[in-house]
């Protein structure tokens, strides 16, 4: 009898989209970062995708040193695997981007696969008399925001990243991005088997409609065959519903405060646990598996947590 197929659950717990004064519940300091990270696995998430920020006023920080503090604890903690961002925040350089991941090794980082807008505007209209920081206003503000990730940016973090074992969450916002990844696969600079992490609903890339994720799996399936992994991300309230769907066609998921603040219609999530536990809920309701850290790991041919710099 063949062995029943495993649903990875990745859970990105802070990211670089929302800022502190939208919600009380989004990790800041590198203790909340980690707890946040570990009650994620311990609700069933396999990967923790990680981002730092400022301690004093939750901005983006992609310094090496300020992820070390969580790594360690995370490492000590928990058997899951570790994601490191290199997308850090729009409106970083790709140097700047791919300093954490280049100095800590982890087993899994993620990678944008193309340049692209990206609108974070619109939700300064529904925050905005909530913005304690001139920062959060003039960040989300910004509609002049390009994301780089040219061919020589992500050609960059492909070899540097790939020479310590690191494989990769290659994060694709439109079907473009999976031919810019069919590219560096022909060319032989990445083997599969691919985690693709097809991202729905974020201004400047795909919608959220069931047409437009069916399209991106199809394009996927086109061009990769059986050599990738496919997994989805639900920007704001279409987070569970794409789980959903992508969970029922024999994808894996991702949730956690970076992609949605709520957990239902006018509910903020008060943990990245409890996002992870209404993934899971609807994963076994559709009589299926969450993968362990360890079938994570085997589903994806990773390097292992020994071989980590943290």
């Amino acid at each position: 009898m063949a062995k029943p197929r495993k649903t990875i659950i990745t859970c990105a717990v802070t990211g670089a989209i929302h800022t502190p004064s939208m919600s009380e519940y989004l990790p800041v300091t590198a203790a909340e970062i980690a707890e946040a990270a570990i009650g994620a696995a311990e609700a069933g998430a396999a990967i923790v995708h990680l981002h730092a920020r400022d301690p004093k006023d939750g901005r983006p920080d992609q310094t090496p040193e300020a992820f070390e503090p969580f790594l360690r604890v995370i490492k000590q903690r928990s058997d899951c695997v570790v994601n490191i961002t290199t997308g850090g925040a729009p409106t970083m350089t790709i140097q700047e981007r791919i300093r954490p991941a280049a100095t800590w090794k982890p087993e899994v980082a993620s990678l944008n696969m193309g340049t692209m807008n990206f609108g974070l505007f619109p939700m300064l209209n529904r925050f905005d008399a909530k913005l304690k920081h001139q920062w959060e206003k003039d960040y989300l503000g910004n509609r002049d925001i390009v994301f780089r990730n040219t061919f020589g940016d992500i050609e960059h973090i492909l070899t540097t990243l790939g020479a310590n074992g690191t494989r990769f969450e290659f994060e694709c916002y439109d079907s473009a991005h999976l031919y810019n990844l069919k590219h560096f696969f022909d060319a032989g600079i990445v083997k599969g088997p691919l985690f693709i992490q097809t991202v729905f609903g974020l201004m400047g890339g795909i919608g959220a409609h069931p047409e437009d994720v069916m399209h991106m799996k199809r394009t996927a399936d086109r061009l990769f065959g059986d050599n990738y992994r496919w997994s989805v991300l639900g920007a704001g309230k279409n987070q569970m519903a794409i789980a959903a769907m992508a969970a029922a066609m024999g994808g894996h998921v991702r949730v956690g405060l970076e992609d949605s603040l709520w957990n239902g219609p006018g509910r903020l999530a008060q943990s990245n646990a409890e996002q992870v536990a209404r993934a899971r809920q609807i994963i076994e309701g559709l009589g299926l598996e969450i993968a362990t850290a360890d079938e994570a790991r085997e589903i994806l041919a990773l390097k292992g947590p020994e071989t980590v710099a943290f």
